[in-house]
């Protein structure tokens, strides 16, 4: 918790996450601006009840454990289907009332009754600054024990389950900063009252776009379009919308920005991570001749980092190590979020699940969906085939060979670029203006589905 006597005269709001996975500390790592920097963790800060760890740990443990086990095969699939179950997302059509609370609302706020989150609210409502967080949970603290200040919750997926909403959405004073268009419709079936819902867009870090003007983001992007189009057929069939949206053209590849990178993540469980060694595997050879770079995000996790390390040297790949197989190390998760936006200035090409790191297509970045894990993320992948700002993979084992041709033919490039101008890019500026109260320079957001 952090010493009031020192933070209360510099910051503008208290910045709630939760630090289960990475998305949404993610989110509030791109808005410590309101917060000088410091994000509070609702369920692990200097002072947290022991009862309040032990119900937070256990839902974390759990999560992450069925996680894991999804790609074993029958017992991983049904572990998760259950937990997805849980926490599903309704059909959105034909629209109707879902405004009831289902099982997971009613299980969290008796868990709130019988004391969860109070000890954080009364220790932030000494200095009620504007509370914006991004999970729901800790909104629902906020309201339930009376916090005096403003109450924001922001959204971190393409559409969201019932569980976002309170238990009487239509009497709450919790005000929703919505990721994109589905959230604001889906809000309303939820009964959240439509004054109380604000299309912002996910908030992207600062420094990758630059402000309103987008300044950094274009230089990049103008970069990457040249790496991504090395025979010029997008630039072609674009040029006069490509010189009115980022000026002249500067390709020139003798003097590429950066090599053709690609980056894999992975998910704070750590699922996935194989896919990551396969990809290695299937690029070995271009990698070795120094045709493309990959970085491997493996997260705030040592044993992921030491794995990526081991596979690379038994693919004979360990000159190639820091260089043109990146495999970061990270100091802290704050720190994990800051390395992350470095790598992704010089990523032409983001390798994923559909988490809530779909929404970096509109930054530019040409997305690889690996496979969805939960509802939430099959939501995503099809909201990023819906902008055009990525494709599912294909099989990762002939990578060189299928990547190669979707580069060549230009339509990684168009996948940037269709990101670029379809997916909400200015979400944090958008939520930093409205958290304090000021007229906003960046123009409404697009109702876009």
């Amino acid at each position: 918790m952090p010493n009031h006597s020192h933070t209360h005269s510099k910051q503008q709001a208290w910045i709630i996450d939760v630090n289960m996975g990475y998305g949404h500390s993610r989110a509030a790592y791109a808005l410590k601006d309101l917060s000088k920097g410091q994000v509070i963790s609702a369920n692990d800060y200097d002072g947290i009840p022991e009862e309040d760890m032990k119900l937070w740990n256990e839902s974390r443990k759990i999560y992450e454990a069925i996680s894991r086990m999804k790609p074993i095969p029958v017992i991983g699939n049904y572990l998760f289907e259950a937990l997805d179950y849980w926490q599903q997302i309704e059909k959105f059509y034909p629209r109707r009332d879902l405004s009831k609370p289902n099982i997971q609302v009613r299980q969290i706020f008796q868990m709130i009754k019988k004391g969860l989150g109070k000890h954080l609210i009364e220790q932030l409502s000494e200095n009620p600054l504007p509370f914006v967080t991004t999970f729901f949970i800790p909104a629902f603290f906020a309201e339930y024990y009376n916090y005096p200040g403003d109450i924001w919750c922001v959204t971190t997926d393409a559409d969201i389950s019932r569980a976002w909403a309170p238990m009487d959405p239509k009497r709450s004073r919790i005000k929703y900063l919505a990721s994109n268009g589905r959230v604001v419709e889906r809000l309303k079936l939820y009964g959240v009252p439509a004054e109380n819902i604000f299309a912002t867009g996910f908030p992207l870090p600062k420094e990758l776009i630059g402000g309103p003007n987008s300044k950094i983001l274009k230089d990049l992007l103008t970069h990457r379009l040249c790496n991504l189009d090395p025979n010029g057929i997008f630039h072609n069939r674009y040029a006069d919308i490509l010189k009115a949206k980022l000026g002249a053209a500067r390709c020139k590849t003798e003097s590429a920005a950066h090599p053709l990178t690609v980056t894999y993540s992975v998910g704070g469980a750590g699922a996935q991570r194989a896919l990551g060694v396969k990809i290695m595997k299937s690029l070995k050879a271009k990698i070795a001749r120094h045709e493309i770079r990959l970085n491997l995000m493996a997260g705030f996790r040592k044993d992921a980092i030491d794995y990526y390390r081991s596979a690379a040297i038994k693919l004979g790949l360990e000159n190639e190590l820091g260089t043109w197989i990146n495999v970061p190390e990270h100091e802290s998760r704050a720190s994990y979020f800051s390395d992350y936006n470095q790598v992704l200035k010089t990523t032409d090409i983001l390798w994923t699940k559909p988490s809530e790191m779909s929404f970096y297509c509109g930054l530019g970045i040409a997305l690889i969906m690996a496979p969805p894990i939960g509802s939430q993320e099959e939501f995503n992948r099809i909201w990023v085939g819906y902008v055009g700002g990525g494709v599912p993979m294909n099989d990762p084992r002939y990578t060189d060979e299928w990547l190669e041709d979707w580069i060549e033919s230009g339509g990684v490039a168009r996948m940037a670029y269709n990101g670029y101008i379809e997916a909400p890019t200015h979400g944090t500026y958008r939520i930093e203006d409205l958290v304090l109260g000021r007229k906003s320079e960046i123009q409404p957001l697009p109702l876009i589905v």
